[in-house]
């Protein structure tokens, strides 16, 4: 049977290939066979059926100039998936965080295909910096699905329909996962430490964060030789991180497997993080955190003069204090890394006080209010019956969610 709804999704870095997979599975929980896809993605949309027409990787930048030297790359791929979107007509299109990329992708779409309703899935955090993007997104977009409560008055401020959908990160499950499993995988007994290390899922990131992770990594490694250093890592940037990691004095153990990633933030004593969702993450699954993050030079000494909140890490932004110890730009070093996480491998203490903190910040971010993905699906859905579809011609049935969708 040919599917009676084609929806395009695209991703730009690992995050938003999750968010994608999980749309998209939400959209065939509740239309089956009468859905199918197109656009760009990695590997978690291919196995949900989105098939790229590149490799995602080459997009991942971070930085206002890093930005700035890719941008004829950028342009590129944003044609080339405008082009995709020509020729395979979609009745929607979900733009999914990536601001630079999808931005542009977005503009070209609304050129070309006038009549195709655009989604963005993840604004910009306008809420802390550069609030003129507000006004530019809500004149290239149709509707936003929001991660975050404090979202919506920016763009709907703008004239931009916003729909709260809360962030997958914050609906994380890991009653199913395994502790014990990770610790038989790596060869840890039950009471030696684990460290998680998470250096991010863009290239720019790990380039930046890995020598001072690495600096901290063997400095706590040389006073304790039982402490074990296991790091989860996205599938698009895994071989840069074997690649850096391999000159690290103390081997940690890569984990690439999505269960035993899950096993292993459960199983983390604590975690050295570069900022992003993974913080989020390791919140969920009750994991203590060290910070640290740099941006290039350049496009640090602008942000500085941007950012309005003084905080990076999401958990820090809702308690409204540092609750997670935030290391960036210059304090970002091994020295200081380490000696972060050596007080609180020491002090199971304080480890279980910075728990419970992280814990009331996850609540005042939305924690435990309903399914991300399924209220993402029911907003696309909801905005094709509408508008009846746009690029591929209105659909003739747009289809009716199942009565039961499981999500």
């Amino acid at each position: 049977m040919s599917a009676a709804l084609r929806v395009m999704l695209v991703a730009a870095e690992a995050s938003g290939d999750a968010l994608g997979a999980g749309l998209a599975r939400a959209l065939k929980q509740r239309l089956g066979d009468q859905v199918s896809f197109v656009g760009v993605g990695g590997t978690q949309m291919a196995a949900e059926g989105v098939q790229s027409p590149f490799d995602i990787a080459e997009l991942s930048i971070l930085g206002l100039f890093e930005g700035l030297m890719a941008y004829a790359k950028v342009v590129r791929r944003a044609d080339q998936t405008a082009a995709l979107a020509e020729t395979t007509r979609p009745d929607v299109a979900v733009l999914i965080d990536s601001w630079g990329f999808t931005l542009r992708v977005a503009q070209r779409l609304r050129r070309r295909l006038p009549g195709l309703p655009l989604v963005k899935y993840v604004g910009p955090q306008v809420w802390a910096s550069r609030p003129g993007r507000a006004r530019t997104l809500a004149a290239t977009v149709d509707l936003l699905l929001a991660q975050h409560p404090f979202d919506a008055p920016y763009f709907e401020a703008e004239g931009l329909k916003t729909v709260f959908v809360g962030s997958a990160a914050l609906q994380r499950d890991f009653s199913g996962a395994d502790p014990a499993r990770l610790r038989a995988h790596i060869g840890a007994s039950a009471d030696e430490p684990i460290l998680l290390v998470l250096p991010g899922s863009r290239p720019g990131e790990i380039a930046r964060v890995g020598p001072p992770f690495g600096e901290a990594v063997d400095r706590l490694a040389a006073a304790r030789p039982g402490l074990k250093v296991v790091i989860p890592v996205a599938g698009t940037v895994a071989g840069l991180v074997r690649a850096q990691t391999a000159g690290w004095r103390h081997r940690p153990v890569l984990i690439e497997d999505e269960g035993l990633k899950a096993d292993a933030l459960r199983a983390g004593t604590l975690a050295l993080a570069c900022s992003g969702t993974a913080t989020t993450e390791l919140a969920m699954a009750g994991c203590p955190m060290v910070v640290g993050y740099r941006l290039g030079a350049a496009t640090h000494a602008v942000l500085r003069r941007l950012i309005r909140t003084p905080y990076v890490v999401l958990l820090n932004i809702a308690a409204g204090e540092m609750i997670v110890p935030e290391r960036i730009q210059g304090q970002c070093t091994g020295a200081i890394l380490a000696a972060d996480l050596a007080a609180r491998l020491d002090d199971p203490a304080l480890r279980a006080a910075q728990v419970a903190a992280q814990n009331a910040a996850l609540d005042k971010m939305g924690r435990g209010q309903g399914d991300p993905a399924g209220l993402a699906a029911e907003a696309v859905l909801a905005i094709v019956r509408k508008t009846g579809g746009g690029a591929g011609g209105a659909p003739s049935a747009v289809p009716q969610p199942r009565a039961s969708t499981g999500t």
